[in-house]
């Protein structure tokens, strides 16, 4: 098995980068040399490919085979690189990101689109059932480090590193990782389609997709699995942020801290996985512990606000109010110990909710496969991105609407609405198809 989770390993990190790098390190970068607000939130628009991968992945399936398909797709990625560190990186004064650096970036995701489409197809294609949970445990947490490469590490190097060494260093990234991709002895050993397998023609091609056992049910639990956590994930550091939590202080516990509790958090759940543990069970044991983490957050978030206390700066980082003891010993009002102990009761759930949204992705990717596995292996490819997709648009439904929420409602009513929704996965679970326990 390390022989397969090793170059997975490699290949999910590289895949990481693009995300990062457009979403930590470009809009830094541009703000630095004078960019508006505005012009830098316009160059989320070259994220567009990502809501495509259903366009290609049929050719993904149909045309070649996925190591092929890998290998030249990340070796067009390290092209792309190279010829953005050709270029000048954009300046202040600029109406906005130049034609040719926007065209490369656009080809950068779109490239990075079709690599994801044939790394999942080939994970699909190539883990046996034993071992979707560690396999879905490299796949998560290889792609959120890749991802805080090319946002963190990469950014404090850039005025080292300079626009164009940035650039050459990612392109030998890309090409070693393709290297990678072609030569590794587990996946030169695939096997291609039996000649036989035909892809169905293209008026029935959904209705194929759709067929595959388990395959509606999978997609409404990854539209759902994430909308109370997300919305949440999103607000609740914006809500301390209001309350005088300070901005570095949030960005080390909900950026750094996220991460690292959500990388352990996908490193246990495929380690129960492998462990033998049934999918269900284990998803029906981390939604309960989550919806009961997001209710300690309701309850902080009110407790705070009914006494109209505020948090200063500092008070996460120094531990502030963990202490023990009544308050009339201290002379303190009745209240006051609950409010002093909040700033170390949000760290906690912050950390808790992230270690559990680690745990539950890691057990909902390893589903998707299991699903995925049951299609024919000319339409792998396309139903996974088809899962994968729809599991992108459910985390990022209740995360844009999650503010337009609190503003509309309050903070409170909100929270109370992503608590029940929280809880609606746990009620779909019952009616989960034998085909995927």
């Amino acid at each position: 098995m390390r022989g397969k989770l090793l170059p997975l390993a490699g290949l999910y990190l590289v895949q990481g980068l693009p995300y990062g790098l457009q979403s930590g390190l470009l809009p830094l970068l541009l703000r630095a040399r004078g960019f508006s607000l505005t012009r830098v939130g316009l160059a989320k628009a070259l994220y567009a490919p990502w809501l495509l991968k259903l366009a290609w992945a049929p050719l993904v399936d149909a045309r070649g085979s996925t190591r092929v398909w890998l290998t030249c797709s990340t070796a067009g990625l390290g092209l792309v690189c190279g010829l953005l560190a050709g270029l000048p990186p954009p300046g202040a004064g600029q109406a906005g990101v130049p034609a040719a650096v926007a065209g490369l970036l656009l080809l950068l995701n779109l490239g990075a689109a079709v690599q994801d489409v044939a790394l999942d197809a080939l994970a699909v294609q190539l883990l046996e059932p034993a071992e979707l949970g560690p396999g879905n445990t490299v796949q998560v947490v290889a792609y959120k480090l890749g991802a805080a490469l090319a946002g963190g590490a990469l950014l404090a190097l850039l005025p080292t590193l300079s626009w164009t060494r940035l650039f050459l260093l990612l392109a030998a990234s890309y090409w070693l990782a393709a290297a990678l991709a072609w030569a590794a002895p587990a996946l030169r050993r695939l096997p291609r389609p039996p000649p036989s397998e035909q892809r169905p023609h293209t008026v029935h091609f959904l209705r194929a997709v759709l067929a595959v056992p388990g395959t509606l049910w999978t997609a409404g639990f990854v539209l759902t699995y994430k909308l109370g956590e997300q919305g949440a994930s999103s607000l609740f550091p914006l809500l301390l942020l209001d309350r005088g939590v300070s901005a570095p202080e949030l960005g080390l516990w909900n950026g750094v801290g996220a991460m690292v509790c959500s990388i352990v958090g996908s490193s246990l759940g495929g380690t129960l996985l492998a462990k033998h543990w049934e999918l269900l069970p284990l998803l029906k044991l981390v939604l309960r512990l989550r919806l009961g983490g997001l209710a300690c957050q309701t309850a902080l978030l009110f407790h705070l606000d009914a006494l109209g206390a505020s948090l200063g700066p500092g008070t996460i980082l120094r531990g502030e109010g963990l202490v023990l003891g009544r308050e009339e010993e201290r002379g303190q009002e009745p209240g006051a110990l609950l409010t002093s102990a909040f700033p170390g009761a949000a760290l906690l759930s912050l950390c808790l909710q992230h270690f559990l949204g680690g745990l539950v992705t890691t057990a909902t990717f390893t589903g998707m496969m299991r699903c995925s596995q049951l299609a024919p292996r000319a339409l792998q490819a396309t139903h996974y991105s088809l899962l994968a997709t729809l599991e992108l648009l459910g985390k990022l439904l209740l995360g844009a609407l999650a503010g337009a929420l609190a503003d509309g409602l309050g903070p409170h009513p909100c929270f109370s609405l992503l608590l029940v929704l929280s809880a609606l996965p746990l009620v779909y679970l019952g009616l989960a198809p034998s085909t995927l326990l």
